[in-house]
């Protein structure tokens, strides 16, 4: 019987109830399927950097590096700045593990409601592709003349040949494995004067390799605007770091709740551990009050199992929540119930 070895970390916030509910059906799915899942828990969050000053201990990548996968919850509390709490942990292990593929799946599943009036589950139904480790998300920069009259702050984006050229291929061969038919590029060259264009000139290129697979391109406010009016013109959309980040939170808005949104941060060449986590962040408002949506760590947990080779077990969970959603089972208030984490949770280890 196989074994994965998973580092488990929770976070902050709702992280901490969403993911023994993941973990749950994660067990449902290794006793019906015939493998075993050796979580390893590691208490990195906020409270950490409060108490010791760092959310991940200096040796915290060599530590996760003996593992096959990296199960994240949420990522950030009041009190922390929010770009302490990302860079002491998630971005390094992003970066370190060059985890240069997010992938973001965005439906709106059967029996779920979405924002959009006459839009159902055929109509939104496709995959973001985000560069996950250079782009606009660069350290190269600073601040100068604090304090005075005269500061200024200088961010550098950073785009490579090797960067761009890996996340496309990536996208369009995600699109040929899974039968899509289109490939979008996000782009913004007609005011980004030197990275965008750079960046649709890498893309032209790489779909010259695809012939088989269409292509269009957009600039990110009509993208914006278009994933609102129009959800089913797309398939796989690749975009840079920043504007990926923004598309696969507008995307799963669309389809009704962040709180099913899944997402996986992929070394595609396996030499490193990939990590899965939700979409969503640590949610202070509702931390601890156990009503937070599982599904999208439950997602993500599918989405983990499967990068591992648990391809059928992957599905049936799949299977499980939309069965749970779709057929009256219990469903958290961001998609008009009023069950618990727990509840859901349940529910879908026993669909499992």
């Amino acid at each position: 019987m196989a074994t994965h070895k998973i580092a488990v970390i929770a976070g902050d916030g709702i992280g901490k109830e969403v993911m023994p509910e993941a973990i749950r059906v994660a067990e449902a799915a290794g006793r019906r399927f015939g493998f075993a899942c050796a979580w390893t828990e590691f208490p990195w969050d906020c409270s950490s950097y409060d108490r010791l000053g760092y959310v991940m201990p200096k040796d915290g990548i060599e530590r996760l590096s003996e593992f096959d996968a990296i199960f994240l919850g949420a990522v950030g509390w009041p009190g922390v700045p929010d770009h302490v709490s990302l860079w002491d942990m998630l971005i390094p292990i992003r970066r370190e593990f060059d985890q240069y593929a997010n992938l973001r799946p965005v439906r709106l599943l059967e029996g779920m409601t979405g924002p959009l009036r006459d839009r159902g589950p055929e109509d939104i139904n496709f995959l973001v592709v985000r560069e996950n480790v250079e782009g606009e998300y660069s350290s190269i920069g600073g601040r100068m003349y604090e304090g005075t009259d005269a500061e200024l702050a200088v961010q550098q984006a950073v785009f490579t040949r090797r960067g761009c050229d890996r996340i496309m291929r990536f996208a369009f061969d995600l699109a040929r494995r899974e039968g899509r038919k289109k490939v979008t590029c996000a782009t913004k060259s007609n005011g980004i004067i030197h990275s965008m264009p750079y960046w649709d000139e890498r893309f032209e290129a790489m779909a010259a390799q695809f012939p088989e697979i269409g292509t269009d391109k957009y600039h990110i406010d009509i993208l914006t605007a278009n994933f609102v009016l129009h959800p089913d013109w797309f398939d796989v959309v690749v975009g840079t770091n920043l504007f990926g980040d923004i598309l696969s939170d507008l995307g799963p808005a669309v389809a009704g709740s962040i709180g099913i949104a899944p997402s996986g941060n992929i070394n595609p060449e396996r030499r490193h551990p990939s990590m899965f986590e939700p979409v969503h962040g640590s949610a202070p408002d509702i931390a601890g009050k156990g009503v937070a949506n599982p599904v999208a760590q439950i997602w993500s947990g599918a989405m983990m199992l499967e990068h591992l080779g648990e391809a059928e077990a992957a599905q049936a969970i799949v299977r499980a929540f939309e069965s749970v959603i779709r057929d009256g089972g219990p469903r958290t208030r961001d998609l008009g119930g009023n069950a618990g984490t727990k509840d859901v949770g349940e529910a879908v280890a026993a669909a499992v």
